[in-house]
Parts: C-alpha cells; structure tokens; sequence
C-alpha cells in the first residue's frame, strides 16, 4: 500500500503531461494563389441580338424580342409584326451587312468559348447543382423537367458551359444567378443543337453550330445565336442582357487558404466543436477524411462536431475549395482522449466517542472485564437498597436505645 501512495502522484503527472500533448499539427497546404479568368466572352456586334439564326427564324404565338433580331444568310423571318403575333424591340436585320457581320462574330464567340481549358469536365444533368464560376463541359449537358441550376458568384463572374452534343433545358426548369452575377457573364457553346423547355426560365446566351428551339412559355434572359440552322419560337420571352462588362473585363477569383489554427483537443463521450475557416472568392466549401469516429464536417460552414466515441489518434485531411485551383488542405493529427473518470471521494472515519463529563464507565454486558477500581456492572444499582438498609439500622439503634433508658427509669 505504501508503494501504491508513493507512486500514484507520479502517474497522475505523466497522465497530465501525455492529455496536454494530445494534438499535434502538421501542416501540409498548397500554395494559395489569384487566378485571373479572361473575362466574358467577346460577342462584338452580335451583343445586341436577342435572337440571331442562319437559315430560318420562326415564331408563332406573341412572343416578345427585347434586342434585336437577325437572320443571315437565310432570308425567312416569320410570325412577327405585331399582335397576334411577335414583337421585335430593337432592329430587325434581315439578310443584311449587319446581320451577316453578327453571323461572324458569333462564330469568333463559339470558338473562343469551345477552346477554354474546362474547371470541371464529364457533366451531364445540372439539376441540383450550385456552380462557383468557371468552364464545365460535358456531352448531352441537361437540366431536367422542374430543375433547379444556381451560379453564386460576384458582378464580374464568368460561366462557359461546353456541350459537346446538345443542350437540354426541362420544362418549368429555372437557373437563378446569386451574389451580384448576371446573365451577361453566363455562355452555352453547343456542338450540334439547344432546346430550351416549356415555361422554363434560362439564363445565358446560347452558341449552338446548328438551331435553337424554345417551346411554349419558355423565357429567355440572355440571347438564342444559331450559327448555322434556324431559331424557332413559340411565345416567348427574350431579353437579351444590358449593362454587360465590356469584353476583356477580368474576373478575378482567389483560390482558397485555410485560416485556421490547430484543433482543440477532444474527450471520448464528451460532444466537441471546431470551426475550419479559409478565404477565397468565392466562399470555399470544406471536405474532412479521417476524421475520428462520432465526428463529422459541414461543408457549408466548416465546423467540425460530434461526440467521438473511440480513444486514440486520427489524422485527419482537411481541403477548402471554391472551384479556383488550387486547393488548399491541412493536415493534423487529432487524438482522442479517454473517457473522462471522475476522482473517488474517500470515505470518512467514524468519529471517537468521549464520554461524558462526570460520568461513570460501565462495562459490558456481555461479560467484559470492568475499568480499573470499578465494580462490575450487574444490571442494578445497589447504592438504593444499601441506603434503605442503613437507615433501618439507625432506626433500630435508636429505638433500642430509647427502650434501655426507660428501663432504667422505671427500676429507679
């Protein structure tokens, strides 16, 4: 036992000294740099056209061009003129130098946009999907029937969508721009052609090689530039964007840099909390592997938390990313302290019992010897009795006495 006492202090400090070295960080990030996007794609004269074929441009119903109209080199424009049916607000060029010129600047436009090294490539359906800027391309790029396609980005950011094949847009599908974006910085470059669905609301101008189609209800912010086939409308809304960036406007993005200092230290059963900050244009999403088990990252808001379950270390892989190369990770290693044990509370002595002052020690009544010059203890007590009896005896005396004296009276 005295071993024991004498050691314990000591593992009790050694303990200390290994839970305050419980986490170390190693850092491993990769450079954080500015990457500075070329800008929006030139469209040169054809910037004004809300719509723009080659062979043929259709409408039927009362569709409504907020733009100019063009067409070149066919020469059949057809369903417009006023109620019932379209309407053209802006200048219609009809197989003219000017429509001819805007036929070769779109064609700039297309290869400029075709040529772009992608930031993503294998895309297929966009439902879903919240877009950071950049260039995406895929073959059959669709947004399906009642999607949903968000861009977050600033005033000056760029989008360049590359469909191999076609494009694809639902019906009563939407693409809505945050942060201050706008439609002027948004480009479809299709390889063959686009269909834009009923009532859906589309964003962006479209580069197709062959024709365009919006079907009934569809609108359009943006512009429909078919390069070598028809456009074809069909009660439609077209806007085509004002108040765009002059071309070569830079949009300027940061690749992200983590922030954040090393973790707190975790308990296991004990709920924990740490928040991973970066910077970087745009806001940075967050991915973790190997983090300990009970633990989990938000993506959105970078906190980890959770209630780890399993003492031990992790090392754990953090990368903050926004869609700008390159993307910065942190590694540390994270370890997991026991379960924490509460102290055992010692249990107390019975306290001494003092007799009172004055009073007499007895002793036991299952035959314990007596202390010292104490009479044993016989279940009575004799100092009564004894009284009684002494006073009897006195008594007697007395009277005996009394009796011998009127004796002696009496023989006198």
């Amino acid at each position: 036992m005295a071993t024991s006492r004498f050691l314990r202090p000591t593992i009790i400090a050694l303990t200390g000294i290994g839970l305050v070295a419980s986490l170390s960080v190693m850092t491993t990030s990769a450079a954080s740099a500015a990457t500075v996007i070329d800008g929006p794609v030139n469209l040169g004269t054809a910037a004004t056209y809300g719509v723009l074929g080659a062979s043929t441009v259709t409408n039927t119903g009362p569709s409504v061009v907020n733009g100019d109209l063009g067409l070149s080199p066919g020469t059949s424009i057809t369903g417009f003129g006023g109620a019932p049916n379209g309407s053209v607000n802006g200048t219609t060029h009809q197989t003219d130098a000017a429509a001819a010129q805007a036929q070769r600047d779109t064609t700039t436009a297309y290869d400029v946009a075709a040529s772009l090294s992608p930031t993503q490539t294998g895309l297929t359906e966009l439902n879903g999907l919240s877009l950071s800027p950049g260039v995406y391309s895929g073959g059959a790029l669709a947004l399906a029937n009642n999607g949903a396609l968000t861009l977050a980005g600033s005033a000056d950011s760029v989008w360049v969508f590359q469909a191999a094949s076609t494009l694809t847009i639902g019906s009563a599908s939407r693409i809505t721009i945050t942060g201050g974006a706008s439609s002027c910085n948004v480009f479809w470059q299709v390889g063959s052609s686009a269909t834009v669905g009923t009532g859906a609301q589309f964003q962006g101008t479209v580069l197709a090689q062959q024709s365009v189609t919006a079907t009934t209800g569809a609108t359009v912010r943006g512009r429909l530039l078919a390069r070598t086939g028809a456009v074809t409308l069909d009660t439609n809304t077209i806007t085509a964007s004002t108040g765009c960036p002059a071309p070569g406007t830079p949009s300027e993005t940061t690749a992200p840099a983590i922030t954040s200092g090393a973790p707190t230290a975790a308990t296991a059963g004990t709920p924990y909390s740490h928040t991973v900050t970066a910077t970087g244009t745009p806001t940075p999403t967050y991915t973790a592997t190997g983090l300990p088990a009970g633990l989990t990252i938000n993506g959105t808001t970078g906190v980890i938390s959770g209630t780890p379950t399993t003492p031990g270390s992790s090392s754990v892989t953090i990368t903050a990313s926004n869609g700008t190369p390159p993307n910065d990770t942190q590694t540390v290693v994270i370890t997991v302290q026991p379960f924490a044990t509460p102290s055992p509370t010692p249990t107390p002595s019975a306290p001494a019992t003092t007799p009172a002052t004055g009073a007499t020690p007895t002793a036991s009544t299952g035959g314990g010897t007596a202390p010292t010059g104490e009479l044993a203890y016989t279940g009575s007590d004799p100092t009564v009795p004894l009284g009684v009896a002494g006073g009897l005896l006195l008594t007697g005396i007395g009277m005996a006495v009394v009796a011998r004296r009127r004796r002696r009276a009496a023989r006198s």
